[in-house]
């Protein structure tokens, strides 16, 4: 099946939201290009992240307040597409035991403060390509 295909069908996503210091930005970047080759070589079809350039502070709830967000801080909005959960899980499982990871998973050393991350796994509802 090619690439383009197996993208069409994905419906499984990862999604998460992050605050990450402006100073701490290249470095978060070079964290999640390595993780990203990581998870795309276990079976990932897509893995993307992008930095804030337009979200405002609501009255009730936006990106800024959902991570807390700090002077000199930006926010990141990513995700990782799978074609199934239960493909996710497993690429997960062995995600996690890789040991390329093991120096991104200390939290002394994360450019980001990982308290105020959130993520949760979703279903595809509408996908208009």
């Amino acid at each position: 099946m090619t690439q383009k295909l197996e993208q069409q069908m994905a419906n499984y996503v990862d999604g998460y939201v992050l605050p990450v210091p402006r100073e701490k930005l290249e470095a978060y970047r070079s964290m999640a290009q390595r993780a990203g080759e990581i998870w795309r070589e276990y079976g990932a079809l897509e893995y993307c992240e992008w930095v804030a350039e337009d979200v405002q502070p609501g009255k009730v709830t936006s990106f800024p307040q959902a991570v807390q967000l700090q002077d000199g801080e930006t926010v990141i909005f990513a995700w990782i597409t799978y074609s199934s959960k239960e493909q996710r899980d497993e690429i997960n499982a062995r995600v996690m035991k890789d040991p390329r990871l093991a120096d991104m998973m200390d939290p002394a050393t994360m450019p980001f403060d990982a308290s105020r991350m959130f993520w949760g796994g979703f279903d595809k509802l509408v996908q208009l390509k």
